[in-house]
C-alpha cells in the first residue's frame, strides 16, 4: 500500500460542496445569504458592534421577530458574534466575526448594485409589464 503524504489525506478527506445539489449544505447557507434581512444586517454591522434597538431602528420595517431569527441565524452560521455587557439594564451588542467580515465585500457589492441599477430594473419592468398585458399572441 502506498504511503499518502498529509496533504493528499487532507484532500481526500475534504468534502466537495457543489450547490447545484439539493441537499448540499452550500445551496442552503445561499439560501441563508440570499435572504433581504441577512444582507442588510450584515451591511449594518459594516460599522462595528451595534446593539439590537439600533440595528432594528436601521432596517427599517423588520419586525422584532425577524432580526432576532436573522441574528440567531447569522450567530449559529458563524457570520456574527453576539456579546452580552453587564450594566443595567444589560446591553447586546452585535458584531461580524472575521468569517462575516470577509463576506461584508461582496454583500455591499451586491447592495451598492441594486441602488445605482434600481431605474434601469424598474423600466425594464415597465416594459415587460406592457408587453405582458398586451394583446396576446396568435
Amino acid at each position: 500500500m502506498a504511503t499518502r503524504t498529509a496533504a493528499q489525506r487532507r484532500a481526500e478527506a475534504r468534502v466537495v460542496y457543489d450547490a447545484y445539489l439539493a441537499e448540499c449544505p452550500a445551496r442552503q447557507l445561499l439560501d441563508r445569504i440570499a435572504d433581504k434581512w441577512v444582507s442588510l444586517a450584515v451591511n449594518a454591522l459594516a460599522d462595528g458592534p451595534q446593539r439590537y434597538t439600533d440595528l432594528q431602528r436601521r432596517l427599517a420595517s423588520v419586525s422584532q421577530k425577524m432580526l432576532t431569527q436573522t441574528l440567531r441565524h447569522l450567530e449559529r452560521d458563524g457570520l456574527v458574534s453576539r456579546t452580552v455587557i453587564p450594566a443595567v439594564p444589560v446591553r447586546v451588542e452585535y458584531e461580524l466575526t472575521a468569517l462575516g467580515r470577509m463576506l461584508l465585500p461582496v454583500m455591499c457589492a451586491i447592495k451598492g448594485w441594486a441602488e445605482e441599477h434600481m431605474d434601469e430594473v424598474r423600466a425594464a419592468r415597465v416594459a415587460y409589464d406592457a408587453r405582458a398585458d398586451g394583446p396576446a399572441a396568435p
